[in-house]
């Protein structure tokens, strides 16, 4: 449906969002918020007033439809001008990427790791002629007991 050919009649049954819409199909280009309600203004007759009384609205009509996408610097456009490529390769390298950086920080962490436990074991002082229990007593409750028989 090109937009020139339509009747003032058919475009006012029409809402807003639905004009800019057709609008931006037919362009087939990124545009203004401010140029795309201008023109759906001057189309219908609306005037100046009208323009400037309902652009809060149409920017919240246009905010909240899924069809259309907010660009950079106040541009707008149809979402389905800009799906996501997606390439199968990259996300593979990316992950494998990914897994090589967390395999190096585990082995970075296990060298860590074992310098640390080592420091540890060569901090200890097993070898020490003194041994600290040397004066522990156990004392067994049912001693007394075998004692007495």
């Amino acid at each position: 449906m090109k937009f020139k050919t339509i009747s003032k009649e058919e475009l006012e049954t029409l809402s807003f969002d639905d004009i800019a819409y057709i609008i931006l199909k037919e362009k087939g280009k990124k545009m203004k918020i401010a140029d795309i309600f201008k023109i759906i203004c001057d189309t219908l007759n609306l005037g100046e007033r009208a323009y400037e009384e309902q652009m809060g609205d149409f920017f919240a009509l246009m905010a909240t439809e899924k069809r259309f996408i907010q660009l950079e610097k106040g541009y707008w456009d149809l979402r389905e001008n800009h799906t996501a490529q997606i390439s199968i390769k990259e996300i593979e390298d990316e992950l494998e990427d990914d897994i090589m950086v967390d395999e190096d920080k585990d082995d970075e962490e296990d060298e860590n790791e074992e310098k640390d436990y080592y420091d540890d074991i060569d901090d200890m002082d097993d070898d020490k002629e003194e041994d600290d229990l040397k004066d522990l007593v156990i004392v067994d409750e049912g001693y007394e007991d075998d004692l007495d028989m």
